[in-house]
């Protein structure tokens, strides 16, 4: 399990000590029980539900299962540079639609928008890139980094 954490500024009001203790404490074990968390930061099992609940409703954090994708049948990992003309917001909503894209960031430098894609294969990965991504309207054109081997993935970078 994982917990990733929203934009801090936003909800500074919600991120005291006490709650950052609470967040950290679940980056270490997602499935950590509240009152083993409470002991762990000094408050009733209670309050620590009552935190977790405020907090992952104001979209501070999630507490998410972490895939191998391996292990899940998609074979192929890839990284997609895209270089665009025009609005790119409505070409990023129309990346996040797609089953096959995780995440989807609007960048600045060599490339105007980074998705990263699972795919069951080579094959699949072509058809999304060739039949999806390419036909969407503003994309001039994309490079993609195959991934031979994810050696870190972790979402428990902490609060501050």
């Amino acid at each position: 399990m994982a917990v990733r954490t929203g934009h801090p500024d936003k909800n500074q009001g919600l991120l005291d000590e006490t709650s950052k203790a609470i967040i950290e404490q679940l980056q270490v074990d997602g499935r950590r029980s509240y009152a083993a968390i409470g002991k762990a930061v000094g408050l009733s099992e209670a309050a620590v539900r009552q935190r977790v609940q405020r907090l992952t409703d104001a979209g501070v954090m999630q507490v998410v299962a972490v895939t191998d994708p391996l292990e899940l049948g998609f074979d192929r990992q890839a990284m997609i540079g895209i270089k665009a003309e025009g609005a790119l917001e409505p070409i990023a909503d129309q990346l996040a639609a797609m089953d096959e894209v995780e995440y989807v960031v609007i960048t600045a430098g060599s490339f105007d928008l980074l998705i990263e894609v699972l795919c069951e294969s080579d094959e699949h990965l072509l058809q999304v890139l060739s039949e999806r991504v390419r036909q969407i309207e503003g994309v001039k054109s994309t490079e993609s980094f195959v991934y031979l081997k994810l050696v870190k993935q972790t979402y428990s970078w902490g609060v501050r």
